[in-house]
């Protein structure tokens, strides 16, 4: 008969807390899980089928929900007892300091730790003592003197005693690293600062390159902690909504996905090489882009990019975030943005990295062709819906000459699929646009494409 212990977990059968046992194990000293034995430590056993079932969901579970992912420290066996399959987890103590449940990131649900017989959750000053010895902190920032002086840090102060934690004022800038070896500020210290010379640009283009600008504000100056407040202010009001009545309960739309946003701009702040420049914020007709130099930390791949493997380059940054509460735990910010839009959003380069958040089409046609009683902070919280192109097209006209607008390439059959209209209709669109003086045919038919004139 079996008995459970600090090292020995038994489970009847496969249920998906299995993953909060093998968490646990990873951030203790390690253990063993029995499949096939009941709590009372009584053989059930395994037949065939569920045996090779339980060994692909528990494979899934190592490399698909625990972070960093484990593959070198869980392993499994079969043996048999009374004639009847077991089968045998082997949790090996983890290699790296802190594991955790990848859906709920390095939180105190998401990090566990085995207690006698049972999980436990860890304490977040446990997890961010684990987490702190995750990573390195590169020189860059912490090097680099500031460019500003002289330096104070009352605000940054402010925040953290409003979270709750102590400041020791003679230790201050050496618990966050703010100073370098010859005594000096560094770089980290002067985008925290009260005072700086960090712009923080927010720029409106006028259509879809960058050909006009209709308006530039900085946001900078000040901490970055408050820089990146006013960009998400900012973000939020122009998140124009729109309320579709064709639906019983009636929907609000936005022109995108705020909670998206606000990750990949996070992000970009806790990713950004500062010694290059500072991010940067591109709001066109179409589309938004929030961009962060260096490109992705050299320590990761594009793999464990788009997987959520999180490796801040700026730990002490990512350290003070936490503190503060505008980052929950790690890992979730880029899973999130390709659960909404995709990993075609990032664009990835050595030096850069760019975030392009698509516009709402359906918004978008409210804003150029209908009423939209959304708010919009350039016109002084209204929008009209004043149709910037003539009033003698028919909705189907304006909802190609959209569709056109964002994808001079799009092919007749999808136009028929995404507006349920026929294709004579489409074609009878496109004859009608074209006699008006709104697209010209660029090519020929066939390698050809639509050009949008007016």
């Amino acid at each position: 008969m079996y008995i459970e212990s600090e090292n020995l977990e038994l489970k009847e059968k496969f249920t998906d807390t299995i993953v909060r046992d093998i968490v646990a194990f990873l951030n203790h000293e390690g253990g063993d899980i029995l499949v096939g034995i009941g709590d009372n430590g009584n053989v059930i056993g395994l037949k065939s089928e569920q045996l090779d079932e339980t060994q692909k969901k528990i494979s899934d579970i190592i490399t698909m929900q625990i972070e960093p992912i484990p593959i070198n420290d869980v392993s499994m066996s079969v043996f048999i007892e009374d004639s009847k399959n077991i089968l045998k987890v082997s949790v090996k103590q983890g290699l790296k300091p802190l594991y955790c449940i990848k859906k709920y990131g390095f939180s105190s649900k998401g990090c566990l730790i085995r207690i006698g017989t049972t999980c436990k959750e860890m304490s977040q000053t446990e997890i961010e003592y684990r987490y702190k010895l995750n990573f390195i902190d590169d020189d860059y920032i912490l090097e680099a003197p500031s460019r500003y002086a002289p330096l104070s840090f009352d605000m940054l102060k402010v925040l953290l005693v409003s979270k709750g934690y102590h400041i020791n004022e003679t230790a201050f800038t050496s618990n966050f690293k703010l100073q370098r070896k010859d005594g000096t500020y560094n770089l980290m210290a002067e985008i925290l600062a009260d005072r700086n010379m960090v712009p923080m640009i927010f720029v409106k283009f006028k259509g879809d390159t960058k050909a006009s600008i209709s308006q530039r504000s900085d946001y900078g100056g000040q901490s970055i902690i408050l820089g990146l407040q006013r960009l998400k202010d900012r973000l939020i009001a122009e998140n124009i909504c729109v309320t579709n009545t064709t639906v019983r309960p009636r929907v609000d739309e936005y022109l995108y996905d705020i909670d998206a946003v606000n990750e990949a701009l996070v992000n970009a702040f806790v990713h950004n090489d500062w010694t290059i420049s500072e991010p940067l914020v591109s709001f066109y007709n179409d589309r938004l882009e929030i961009t962060s130099h260096g490109g992705i930390p050299k320590e990761i791949t594009i793999k464990d990019f788009f997987n959520g493997v999180s490796h801040p380059r700026n730990t002490v940054l990512m350290r003070i975030f936490l503190k503060l509460g505008i980052v929950e735990h790690t890992g979730h910010g880029i899973p999130r943005i390709i659960e909404k839009y995709g990993k075609d959003v990032f664009d990835i380069h050595d030096t850069y990295v760019n975030v392009v958040i698509p516009f709402n089409k359906q918004v978008m046609a409210k804003m150029y062709f209908g009423k939209n009683n959304g708010k919009n902070p350039e016109e002084d919280g209204k929008n009209d819906g004043k149709n910037p192109m003539d009033d003698n097209l028919t909705d189907n006209e304006k909802r190609i000459l959209l569709e056109l607008i964002n994808n001079p390439n799009v092919a007749y059959d999808a136009l028929v699929v995404d507006l349920n209209i026929s294709r004579r209709t489409v074609s009878r669109v496109f004859a009608s646009l074209e006699k008006k003086g709104y697209i010209e045919r660029i090519g020929t038919n066939k390698k050809g494409y639509w050009k949008v004139v007016r």
